[in-house]
């Protein structure tokens, strides 16, 4: 017999459309900080990971029932908000008609004006060596090290496989380091 964990309840719950609403409350109280701090990695301010937070919240209860459960329920909705992310950014910076690499700088640069952002000049150093990294060792390292994850999390997550994503951190810490040593 399988283990009903509390997950698989709150799944059942929400899926059942009994108390869905309550059971949705749940899973944003659960989420939502761990979620923002995701999000605010990869978009950096506040005000727009406020909005993609919402945007992710939006996506994961439209899309709950296809939900199938392969993955934690965590490793989905960190997919979606990824996505959703990723997603604002591009379209921001579309919008703005500035390549994603501007849009990041001008972001990193908008830091220290940020009444949310509580780092020094050496969280906002790294920040900008994190800037300069493709997108996709962004990720990997914002996840690695910011919210320590472990690789197999990050490849439900990221859907790449953990020998890739070690490849990936590791080769955006060389760069980070360097970046650091020469700035």
């Amino acid at each position: 017999m399988a283990l009903v964990t509390p997950e698989y309840q709150l799944v059942e719950q929400l899926k059942s459309n009994k108390n869905i609403d309550l059971a949705f409350k749940e899973l944003v109280s659960l989420y939502k900080e761990r979620l923002y701090w995701h999000i605010r990695n990869i978009v950096k301010t506040h005000d727009d990971a406020d909005d993609v937070l919402q945007n992710t919240f939006i996506k994961v209860y439209k899309n709950i029932n296809s939900f199938k459960g392969e993955s934690k329920l965590f490793s989905w909705m960190y997919r979606i908000a990824t996505n959703e992310a990723i997603s604002f950014l591009n379209k921001k910076a579309k919008h703005l008609q500035v390549s994603n690499e501007d849009l990041q700088q001008r972001a990193i640069e908008k830091l220290t004006t940020d009444v949310y952002f509580e780092g020094d000049a050496i969280q906002l150093k790294l920040q900008q060596a994190i800037a300069k990294l493709p997108q996709k060792q962004q990720l990997v390292f914002n996840m690695k090290y910011f919210e320590n994850l472990k690789f197999k999390d990050l490849s439900d997550i990221l859907e790449t496989s953990e020998g890739a994503l070690k490849a990936s951190y590791h080769i955006a810490v060389k760069k980070i380091e360097q970046y650091l040593t020469n700035n």
